[in-house]
This record gives C-alpha cells, structure tokens and sequence, in this order.
C-alpha cells in the first residue's frame, strides 16, 4: 500500500512555455516527476527587489515522490533562467492506490 505522504505537487513557474517545455521534458527524461502540467496564461503578481513586479507566465505542476525532490530541484535551477525560481512542493493528504502505483512504475528507469 502506498503512503500519500510520499507524494508531492511540486509548483514552478516559467517566463514561457518554451522554457516550461524544456523545464518538463528535462524531470520527464530523468524520470524526476511522472507527469508535468503545463498551466498557460497565468498572471503574477510579486515582490521583487523592492518593487511590485507583474508578469505572464506559465505554471508548471509536476507529480513526483518525496525522494526525488532534490534531483527535480537541481534538474530546474540548473535550466531555469530566473534568479529565484519558485519550487514549491505540497505533499499529497490522499491519492488513489492505482495513481500513485503509476507515479512509482513512471519514475522508474526501464531494465
């Protein structure tokens, strides 16, 4: 049986979708998440150096395990062109057996 608590919902946001098309594709074939949503059009509002900052972006969820949360991580400050990037990561309260087996079966490299 699996522990949800092992899960996690991790949140990055892009300048653009080219950039959170690299972003996915790099945890994809690092097998580092099973899934990236790529949520277009979103609209931010922050603080940055001082000042309140807006700007077009794209979200970007990924499904990963808690033990993979160092490599995803590195994998997206390493290609993110931000100075701060957001990765944020929620562990999950629930998720069905089936899902959460294919996360798993996901983030495993084939024989």
């Amino acid at each position: 049986m699996h522990r949800p608590g092992d899960y996690c919902c991790v949140f990055v946001t892009a300048p653009n979708v080219t950039v959170a098309r690299k972003l996915a594709a790099a945890a994809l074939s690092g097998r580092l998440a099973a899934c990236a949503n790529l949520i277009p059009k979103i609209e931010s509002h922050y603080w940055w150096k001082g000042q309140l900052e807006s700007s077009s972006e794209v979200l970007v969820l990924f499904k990963t395990t808690k033990k993979k949360l160092g490599e995803l991580e590195r994998c997206v400050v390493k290609i993110h062109p931000y100075d701060t990037p957001e990765f944020v990561a929620v562990s999950l309260d629930h998720g069905s057996e089936k899902y959460l087996s294919w996360i798993d079966s996901s983030l495993e490299r084939p024989a």
